[in-house]
């Protein structure tokens, strides 16, 4: 039913600064800016996310990309039968948005999200904002998001049953973690068990290690802008570290990300935690980093190893 993560709304205060991060470390290109925000390109499309000028700051809607028309009014369906509220989008918001036609909805934690179809292309070339080599988008869509969740109870029926989010694998210490896939990305959305209603973190990958690591370097020149070290994760071979953004969100920026074939793709337990070595995380407490650096340490006593690249098809 679904297809990819498709884009990502922001509110902040802090428009010139979110600006400045997503051109000058992250290296996308800020198009369309005007008084009240602008858009940022990461690829063909005309827009990838949309930062909007706001007086406090916050992830104001996932936007997922579903296969044609004909999947929009079904999926509609679906939701308002499971008695879920659905509302059509407007000829305003499909222009803002850059697509031909969408829905909205929230899930039960009250997160909006936006259904679509049709997403355009932009009329130039992506121009990045730093010298990269580019994203790796395609048909594994921007990348992934993250959830964080008082109880993953409600969520897990919504994304899976409703949505027909498939499980990739989940991780019970240092927190209970699950992850999902619609496409040959090994996750498109995630939700983290912390106790708070709220949004992690997005994932971008880019085509270079090099792009990561000279992000990297830049992102220590800005003091707190690294949330999470640099390392390696156990479930999606990733190559990353989490920046912070000016509104809080992380912004995890990776490289080498597997891909998976859905068909044939069976779930497992992430036992040695979620990271292979690094990815040392600030937003944890104190109790559950040591029990993440624990794990970490039994991986390496047990010689546990990933592939050393591991990138395949985006189809």
């Amino acid at each position: 039913m679904l297809q990819s993560l498709g884009y990502v709304g922001i509110e902040t205060a802090r428009i010139d600064d979110w600006a400045q991060f997503a051109r000058d470390l992250l290296g996308m290109q800020v198009a369309g800016r005007g008084s009240s925000g602008f858009d940022l390109r990461v690829d063909e499309r005309a827009a990838r996310l949309f930062v909007d000028a706001a007086t406090h700051d916050t992830v104001s809607v996932m936007g997922w990309e579903v296969a044609d028309a004909d999947a929009l009014p079904a999926l509609a369906a679906r939701l308002s039968d499971a008695g879920h509220d659905v509302l059509p989008g407007s000829a305003d918001l499909a222009a803002r948005r850059g697509v031909s036609d969408l829905i909205i909805a929230h899930d039960p934690a009250g997160h909006r999200l936006e259904f679509f179809h049709g997403a355009a292309q932009a009329d130039a070339p992506f121009a990045p904002g730093r010298p990269i080599s580019g994203f790796r988008t395609g048909g594994l869509g921007l990348g992934h998001m993250v959830l964080t969740a008082r109880s993953v109870e409600p969520l897990l029926p919504f994304y899976r049953d409703l949505l027909g989010f498939r499980l990739s694998d989940y991780a019970l210490r240092p927190f209970r973690a699950y992850f999902f896939h619609l496409n040959a990305r090994h996750h498109s959305f995630a939700v983290v068990e912390t106790g708070i209603d709220g949004f992690h973190h997005l994932m971008v990958e880019l085509n270079s290690l090099d792009d990561v690591g000279q992000a990297y370097d830049l992102a220590q020149q800005e003091e707190d802008r690294i949330a999470v070290t640099l390392g390696r994760h156990t479930n999606d071979y990733m190559t990353s570290f989490y920046a912070r953004s000016p509104s809080g969100l992380m912004v995890e920026y990776g490289w080498g990300g597997r891909s998976i074939d859905p068909a044939n793709w069976a779930p497992f337990e992430c036992d040695y935690g979620p990271s292979l070595w690094g990815h040392e995380r600030s937003w944890l407490e104190e109790e559950k980093r040591a029990e993440a650096r624990t794990l970490r340490l039994s991986a390496a006593a047990a010689g546990y190893r990933a592939p050393d690249f591991v990138r395949g098809s985006q189809d």
